[in-house]
């Protein structure tokens, strides 16, 4: 027996060694490289959730840039915790440089040793069970106790009773010691799968707490970052409930070592002493006394995940530029922009003041859309990872603010026009004067949905308010009539094409001055439509810009 047994852990600790080979081998292949695998965002979001703070960027926003993909190429974080903490990391720009300075000291300290950085990644990973997700509820939400107090009393003698009654019976066998010893264990059987369902939200995340805790503590002696006391404090005041989860420690170490046999005694013994309900309820009262000593090693954990996943995105970019923000002189100054979504995107340049927006004119895919898109993904990334896909940028801090993606609601019976007239009019209200944070403001399309002469009246007065709060402005358009009454207050450039044979060709590149085709008609012809229509809907354009010119 003692053979089988020292065969058996040999073997286990030996097939540890060749699947941490493994891991680390996957750690080293994917560096650099977005991961791509299906993530689970009603879980991700849970820990941004809990936050409410005015500064936090938008629903509108996020979906306007489509900041669910931006997360999954940039999500290159090893643990669930890492994960939860980057999502909620990009939805609140930063508008403190030495806040950002940190950030990226920290990065250059805990990247500098790439063999150790690995090792980091490891123990990293133990963190990557879909229920590490649930740690972040432990300090989220209050916890009450999990029994009545007679019920906590039974549980906590009912043990010390059964053993009484089996010595008894070696003792001095008897009828009543049978029956009673029989009642209790079958009682116990009872209410411990009976209260499964009550404990089951525990079950779940105190082990991971465990394994967080000697992933923190383990990062604490080998990660290179320094000013780390707060975690260590934390770690001792978070050792009792480390203790009273040692029979779930003993439990994992079974599953992943031990024989089927040695689990199976180990779960007997479990459910007739209610072991796992003692567990359980000892561990919620340390729980909620020593709550923000959990938030705390989650937070040290998961910010040393994402400042690993930061360098792996910057090292996975064609270029990249740490930013540089500007106190005076409020001007934007970007050179080679791109979208870091987009393979091998075309690089653009722009500079542009607070008093002075950008009306961006550009026929049908030309790159408009992405271009403003762009501007505000770099300028988050700027102001959340002090990374930007450039190489150059300049900029105040600035709120983002947009309006892309609006659409109408029949739920709301809101038609397209209200739904982006109302958009508009909040971003107006958070854009005024007396904001100490100006913003930058991204529109796609201004008030389409409502007839031409209405559409530029309205839109010329809203931008021509927004620009004289000094926030930055981009607006797309294709209304040729509004750059003419904004070009005191605007800027306008233009995306072009060009026609070869029957192809449109775009080249996507920012151009000063007004678009100078429109290729609305020239796209339905490329796409097959009958001769007839093409010849009629250029004859009935050429009416339409001669009465206009007139």
């Amino acid at each position: 027996m003692a053979i089988v047994l020292g065969f058996s852990l040999i073997s286990s600790y030996y097939g540890k060694l060749r699947a941490e080979e493994k891991k680390l081998d996957k750690i080293k292949s994917k560096w650099g490289k977005p991961v791509n695998t299906r993530r689970n965002f009603d879980l991700i979001k849970t820990y941004l959730n809990a936050d409410k703070s005015w500064d936090r960027l938008s629903d509108v926003t996020a979906e306007d840039i489509d900041l669910k993909s931006i997360f999954n190429y940039i999500d290159r974080t090893s643990s669930k915790p890492g994960k939860q903490y980057l999502y909620k990391k990009l939805h609140f720009p930063e508008t403190n440089l030495e806040k950002l300075l940190e950030l990226d000291a920290k990065v250059e300290a805990i990247n500098q040793d790439k063999p150790n950085r690995e090792l980091i990644e490891l123990q990293l990973s133990k963190l990557n069970n879909t229920y590490a997700y649930y740690i972040a509820d432990l300090f989220l939400k209050t916890h009450e106790s999990l029994f009545v107090p007679i019920m906590n009393f039974y549980i906590r003698f009912v043990p010390l009773v059964i053993i009484a009654l089996i010595v008894s019976l070696i003792v001095y066998p008897n009828p009543i010691s049978i029956l009673l010893l029989l009642f209790f264990v079958g009682y116990n059987v009872v209410l411990h799968y009976a209260n499964k369902k009550k404990i089951s939200a525990y079950t779940n995340s105190l082990p991971q707490l465990l394994i967080m805790h000697n992933v923190a503590v383990w990062l604490v002696k080998n990660s290179g970052l320094e000013d780390n006391e707060s975690v260590k404090n934390s770690l001792k005041n978070l050792l009792g409930l480390k203790r009273s989860l040692s029979i779930i420690n003993l439990e994992s170490k079974l599953i992943n070592g031990a024989g089927d046999l040695s689990y199976a005694v180990f779960q007997l013994v479990k459910t007739l002493f209610l072991l796992e309900p003692r567990i359980y309820a000892s561990s919620i009262k340390h729980i909620e006394k020593y709550r923000e000593d959990i938030e705390q090693v989650y937070q040290y954990v998961a910010e040393i995940d994402m400042l690993v996943a930061i360098q792996s995105v910057r090292d996975g970019l064609p270029y990249y530029n740490k930013p540089q923000f500007i106190d005076t002189d409020a001007q934007m100054n970007i050179t080679d922009l791109y979208h870091p979504l987009i393979d091998k995107c075309v690089t653009n340049s722009l500079y542009t003041r607070a008093d002075k927006g950008a009306l961006i004119t550009g026929s049908n895919m030309s790159g408009k859309t992405t271009f403003i898109k762009a501007i505000a993904v770099n300028t988050l990334l700027a102001q959340t990872l002090f990374t930007s896909c450039t190489k150059e940028y300049k900029a105040p801090f600035l709120k983002i603010q947009t309006s892309i993606k609006t659409s109408d609601s029949i739920e709301e019976q809101k038609s397209y026009f209200q739904a982006q007239a109302q958009s508009i009019l909040t971003i107006m209200s958070r854009s005024n004067e007396v904001e100490q944070v100006k913003s930058l403001v991204i529109i796609d399309e201004i008030f389409r949905g409502t007839n031409t002469i209405e559409r530029i009246a309205a839109a010329k007065s809203v931008l021509s308010y927004i620009t004289a709060n000094q926030n930055f402005v981009f607006v797309s358009t294709h209304d040729l009539e509004l750059a003419e009454l904004l070009d005191e207050d605007f800027a306008i450039y233009s995306f072009e094409d060009s026609k070869s044979g029957a192809v449109l060709v775009f080249d996507y590149k920012l151009k000063e001055g007004l678009l100078k085709s429109r290729n609305g008609i020239a796209i339905l012809e490329s796409m097959g439509y009958p001769d007839s229509v093409i010849e009629d809907a250029n004859i009935v354009s050429e009416r339409m810009m001669l009465k206009y010119m007139e």
